[in-house]
């Protein structure tokens, strides 16, 4: 196992890399039905493209992941070191490396399979050996695209070194138990992911849909039933939902407000829940004694800049891109 190399680092993301494979189509085909569409691949998996949009927002970033040994697998390391990022591969002689097949309609609405192979094989003591690059981090971010031990382990030596944690728990888990949520700070859920965590975690059933309406402190009572510090929901074209627990409001007037999405015209909405905790886990390794707020609000508007270009890791936008479009 490769030890760490302790060096400066804003974000570490622990997570996974996916090539995806898309297609676009003018309309979904219903079961049974063969449709015309165009192809194209590019890198992907959720914990790539978040590092990918912290790194693009001017954070140092650590990824650590793992890859098969085949020619998607040399693809990523060699793309990783293009955009700047301290990869800390595990390499897997008896896995693939992750894949996912995206559908694309005129809307930019997607539906995603995924092949998750060398991903679930992320070892925990892989991720103990970079110890010191975790320590090194300002913030820490996972997800559920691994071994959820390996996350688990991830989060349990960024508790330990104080940093902040960050957590986005998608996909949701068929068998969530809520285990991590003690050791999360940042949480990140969208609609679906947010009311499965209520479902499973506090027995809550909810309709996803109802939430983009609901009253804010109705929405406020349902995010502290999970008994993270913060919870941010994003809700699509209805920007972002923060709900805080009281005495840890990073600075916020409220403990509880929404943020709307910024003004975009979307293409593919495949990346843009990574883009939005990439960027808020830069955001916050970098914000000095600016409010939580402003996070959010540079986040909503990486997310919905992310969405005006096709792909996932490729669509990511960069500082200098932000600053454009939004000063």
């Amino acid at each position: 196992m490769p030890e760490s190399r302790a060096v400066a680092c804003d974000v570490a993301v622990v997570g996974s890399y996916n090539q995806d494979f898309v297609w676009r189509t003018d309309h979904f085909p219903v079961p049974g039905e063969t449709r015309l569409g165009r192809f194209s691949t590019g890198p992907g998996g959720k914990g790539f493209n978040q590092a990918v949009a912290a790194a693009r927002q001017g954070a140092k970033v650590i990824f650590i992941g793992a890859l098969g040994r085949d020619a998607i697998g040399q693809g990523a390391a060699a793309l990783a070191h293009a955009e700047g990022i301290d990869a800390r591969w595990q390499w897997c002689e008896d896995q693939p490396s992750g894949n996912a097949a995206i559908v694309l309609d005129a809307a930019g609405q997607n539906l995603i399979v995924v092949g998750s192979g060398a991903n679930l094989a992320l070892s925990p003591a892989h991720v103990e050996a970079q110890r010191a690059a975790i320590d090194a981090a300002r913030v820490v971010l996972t997800q559920h695209e691994v071994a959820p031990d390996a996350t688990g382990r991830a989060l349990a030596l960024a508790r330990e070194a104080g940093r902040i944690t960050v957590h986005n728990p998608a996909p949701p888990l068929a068998d969530e138990d809520g285990s991590l949520l003690p050791l999360v700070d940042v949480l990140t859920p969208n609609e679906t992911e947010f009311t499965h965590l209520l479902a499973r975690c506090a027995g809550v059933a909810m309709d996803a849909g109802a939430l983009g309406v609901m009253a804010d402190d109705a929405l406020h009572a349902l995010a502290r039933r999970l008994g993270v510090p913060t919870v941010v929901i994003t809700l699509g074209a209805a920007g972002a939902f923060v709900s805080h627990a009281d005495p840890a409001r990073w600075g916020d007037a409220r403990a509880a407000y929404r943020v709307p999405a910024a003004r975009v015209q979307p293409r593919d909405t495949t990346g843009a829940g990574d883009a939005f905790s990439g960027s808020l886990a830069a955001a916050l390794a970098q914000r000095g004694e600016a409010p939580f707020a402003t996070a959010i609000t540079h986040a909503t508007r990486v997310a919905g800049l992310a969405t005006e270009s096709p792909g996932a890791a490729d669509a990511m936008p960069t500082r200098e891109a932000l600053r454009e479009r939004f000063g």
